[in-house]
């Protein structure tokens, strides 16, 4: 019940993932549809059924433009926890946030100016402008919109095939 599930709106946009467990409830409550099953059955005493991939909400639901909070989790997923100087992916425990332009130079602590930065590569720069340090940014970082929300999804859906005609690849 921990499996990952593709939550799609009424007109097939992709707009949430969740949990299986939760994507069950609202099949089960007439919320959602199944579009895609996994590979796996799911089995209570009573009944059974397969395991939920893809649902689609019965009903449209507007999604509002929203920013996401500032967070260090929120920095990394946006990031896709690779080093934004070097490339390398890491676990994010092995990953920091750097200031692009360091606070003791006037840098805020937005989403314009933090990046995830692994340990050497934020030692290498220590309190410089990455021009200064001769590093260059991977992307320019931006704030978490709707379009870097769906770029999650759609990075989140590489490892499952039944996503890909969802998230227009």
């Amino acid at each position: 019940m921990d499996g990952r599930v593709l939550v799609l709106n009424a007109s097939y946009e992709p707009i949430n993932v969740c949990s299986a467990r939760r994507a069950v409830v609202l099949i089960l409550k007439g919320t959602a549809r199944v579009e895609e099953n996994a590979d796996r059955i799911l089995r209570s005493p009573g009944s059974q059924m397969p395991a939920p991939s893809v649902i689609r909400l019965v009903d449209y639901i507007h999604i509002p433009f929203e920013r996401k909070s500032l967070s260090r989790k929120s920095i990394l997923l946006r990031d896709h926890n690779m080093c934004q100087y070097c490339g390398r992916v890491s676990s994010p425990h092995d990953l920091t946030l750097d200031h692009v332009v360091p606070r003791s130079r006037g840098g805020s602590s937005g989403w314009e100016n933090l990046v995830a930065c692994c340990r050497p590569c934020n030692s290498r720069k220590g309190d410089r402008t990455p021009d200064e340090a001769r590093m260059t940014l991977k992307k320019r970082p931006q704030s978490f919109s709707s379009h870097v929300n769906r770029q999650i999804i759609r990075y989140l859906g590489r490892s499952d095939e039944t996503w890909r005609k969802y998230l227009f690849y």
